[in-house]
This record gives C-alpha cells, structure tokens and sequence, in this order.
C-alpha cells in the first residue's frame, strides 16, 4: 500500500524557516519522483517542487526558487522541502506525492498539465505571520 507522510510544518515569523519532510513507503522509491504541492482553502492545489529519486534531478516553481530546495534521502525513502525566507503568501497546507515520470510531474507541478494523482498524504500546515 501506498503510504505519504508529511511533517515539519508549523507556525512561523515572516524571514523564518521550517524543513518539510515526505516519507514514503509502499513502493520502490528509487524508481520514483516526488512533488511537493500546497494548497489554500478556496484555492486550487499549486505545484511547488519536484525531485526525482534515482536521477536527483529537481525543478521549482517561479514563486519559491531561491527560498526553497527540495533534496531527497534515498536511504531513508524520504524527501525534504527546505522553506526559508517565508513569507505570509507561503501559508498552506504542503502535500507530496510520487509519480514514476519526473518529466510529467514536472508540468504538473509547473501548471503545464492537469492530472490527477491517486496518493497524497494528509498535509502538514505552514502559517507564516507577518
């Protein structure tokens, strides 16, 4: 069974920091990638990294490159999303999911394509005050 983790988030100051993690489990986590995507109430799911497992190749969305890196623990089947200079606009519930296609979940993270991943786990909530 397919199995996402998120934890690490929690309240912090705008210009803070906080290091996301997504621990997976249920698949063979080298022949996957993992994407990071938030989501305000009312608002639609936005991408926001994607790395893939075996390659290390990653990809950002334009709003957090540069505040955000995305690495992964292979060892650990465990991704992390590295936040600092928050900002009040970054306040979300963060996501993961997994993909076997870096390159298709790559446009989705980027808003290029629509598709609907079946395994998502339970959010970790980021508050950022100003």
């Amino acid at each position: 069974e397919v199995q996402l983790v998120e934890s690490g988030g929690g309240l912090v100051q705008a210009g803070g920091s906080l290091r996301l993690s997504c621990a997976a489990s249920g698949f063979t986590f080298d022949d996957y990638a993992i994407g990071w995507f938030r989501q305000v109430p009312g608002k639609e799911r936005e991408g926001v990294s994607c790395i893939s497992s075996s390659e290390g190749t990653t990809y950002y969305a334009d709003s957090v490159k540069g505040r955000f890196t995305i690495s992964s623990d292979n060892a650990k089947n465990t991704v992390y999303l590295q936040i600092n200079s928050l900002k009040p606009e970054d306040t979300a519930v963060y996501y993961c999911t997994a993909e076997p296609d870096f390159f298709l979940l790559r446009a989705v993270v980027a808003g290029l394509r629509r598709y609907e991943y079946d395994y998502w786990g339970q959010g970790t909530q980021v508050t950022v005050s100003s």
